[in-house]
């Protein structure tokens, strides 16, 4: 029997059960990517967090461990130094875009934390930049939407914690 509380979309489904007040936004998918639609949508890049799937390199006879890092647009994610520790990786990459859509099921420019496959059982990193905002814009699972929220909203998640130092903050461009 069909659920009539569910839409099929594993994104939109598990934002209602988590009953998170989010805001959907269309979006061109050519204007996906980060500085694109902040510009494009007249979005403040402090207020647009970015979805990273992070690897680290396995250990012998073990998984590749991954962490989904949610940071801000203006910041860096400390990805060999606070990610690589918490991951007790020795080295540590961004996952590259096949592997990103193989184990979340989206591409790059619409990857989020929420509707992640059944079993990926990935740790979802969130900067504590990222919980100083009013809302943010995050990935809504594809390229043509993309999803604002209360930050505290992503801490429903299976999964997710806060971590301050996760990122470091970008230079200004004139500097």
């Amino acid at each position: 029997m069909n659920d009539p509380s569910t839409t099929g979309d594993p994104v939109l489904d598990q934002v209602a059960a988590l009953g998170i007040d989010c805001e959907v936004m269309p979006c061109d998918p050519a204007l996906a990517d980060t500085a694109d639609f902040c510009t494009a949508y007249d979005i403040d890049p402090a207020d647009s967090a970015n979805a990273i799937l992070v690897a680290g390199k396995a250990r012998e006879g073990e998984p590749r461990p991954f962490a989904l890092c949610l940071v801000l647009a203006t910041h860096r994610l400390d990805v060999n130094g606070a990610v690589r520790k918490r991951l007790g990786s020795r080295k540590a990459s961004f996952a590259g875009a096949e592997e990103t859509a193989a184990l979340t099921g989206m591409q790059i420019g619409g990857v989020t934390p929420f509707g992640l496959p059944d079993g990926s059982e990935v740790p979802i990193w969130i900067d504590g930049a990222v919980m100083d905002r009013q809302r943010v814009v995050v990935g809504g699972g594809s390229r043509d939407r993309k999803l604002l929220l209360p930050p505290v909203g992503l801490l429903a998640l299976p999964g997710a914690e806060a971590v301050d130092d996760l990122a470091k903050p970008l230079p200004p461009p004139d500097a």
